[in-house]
């Protein structure tokens, strides 16, 4: 955790952190789901993939990433040459929990003839263990090109997993992961949502449980999601992701109503995701200050887990991860 009391008095924090980002040449990324400050003062924001790829592209000594642990490590996968700092290195993500690599590949040995299809949302040594990385965009052309008679194992989160399950006839072998943010959606408090809004259309991540999925007029990653609402033909839209993103749907659309799927209490409290919480103005301010949360990947292990991602490009094509309002490919 970084000392927030070794803030100097009465600073401002968004010209402190303009002042490093310009004078350690860094670039700043942000998440769909972190707070909108951050998103307004990041140059980049997007999904992981997207965002981690974007930075590898440009000339920066370093990357400090608002986002998630995993998602900071990509960016270093990808970037082993730059400085890549996290604002708050406790910023987990239940997907990475719930899928221990020593568990992971314990569960690879009892099924030797299956190959290993995982979602980006994992730990570096999950991804090397991996034999296919998926974004939740990536994930329907990749499967479709993997013979039916393959077997194949589909982590960490059984909800994405059980999706193109249904939606390809597949019988992939899942693990038990889930979203915390995505699984605390409620169908029923969703209902009355939608008797309040009947034209209005629901666009859902592929992370949430069937229950919700059935619901849905659209299904797809966050930035399938941004794209859906700039074309939709209503006024209003519910959307069933962190309510984040919605930040973006309001700056580029204003004229539309972006309301968030509630959650068992009737709001969207126990929608936003604790882990990207934890980032803040101050802890990027302290990240760029002092370098540090810094991520390290041991070198043979950054280039086994960067197989697992130079594959799933391979499969789907150099527009992975490239995602923005105008172009639904991301995580």
């Amino acid at each position: 955790m970084t000392d927030q009391t070794a803030i100097p008095a009465g600073i401002d924090l968004r010209e402190e952190i303009d002042r490093l980002r310009k004078e350690r040449n860094a670039v700043i990324l942000a998440h769909y789901y972190q707070k909108p400050e951050l998103q307004d003062l990041a140059d980049f924001v997007g999904d992981s993939l997207e965002l981690s790829r974007k930075a590898a592209e440009t000339d920066a000594d370093v990357i400090a990433f608002c986002g998630v642990k995993f998602m900071a490590d990509t960016a270093k996968i990808l970037s082993p040459e730059k400085i890549v700092v996290l604002p708050d290195m406790d910023a987990g993500c239940s997907l990475e929990d719930s899928c221990p690599p020593d568990k992971f590949r314990a569960f690879r040995e009892r099924h030797p003839d299956h190959i290993a299809l995982t979602y980006i949302n994992c730990s570096t040594e999950v991804k090397a263990l991996s034999d296919v990385i998926v974004t939740s965009s990536s994930a329907e052309t990749i499967l479709s090109q993997i013979p039916e008679s393959q077997p194949i194992i589909f982590g960490p989160d059984r909800h994405l997993g059980g999706y193109l399950n249904r939606k390809f006839d597949r019988d992939m072998l899942l693990w038990p992961g889930v979203c915390i943010v995505h699984e605390a959606f409620s169908e029923k408090e969703l209902l009355k949502l939608k008797a309040q809004h009947p034209d209005a259309p629901i666009a859902a991540h592929p992370e949430c449980p069937p229950h919700i999925i059935d619901h849905a007029d659209h299904v797809g990653s966050t930035s399938s999601i941004l794209q859906y609402a700039k074309t939709f033909p209503g006024d209003t839209l519910i959307v069933a992701t962190e309510p984040h993103i919605i930040h973006q749907m309001e700056k580029a659309l204003p004229e539309k109503t972006f309301l968030g799927a509630p959650g068992a209490d009737g709001n969207c409290n126990c929608n936003i995701c604790p882990y990207m919480a934890l980032n803040t103005m101050e802890k990027l301010y302290l990240c760029l200050r002092d370098l540090e949360p810094r991520i390290e990947i041991e070198e043979q292990l950054r280039l086994d887990a960067k197989k697992s991602l130079d594959k799933m490009l391979e499969m789907a094509g150099g527009t992975v991860g490239k995602g923005d309002l105008g172009d639904p490919d991301g995580d």
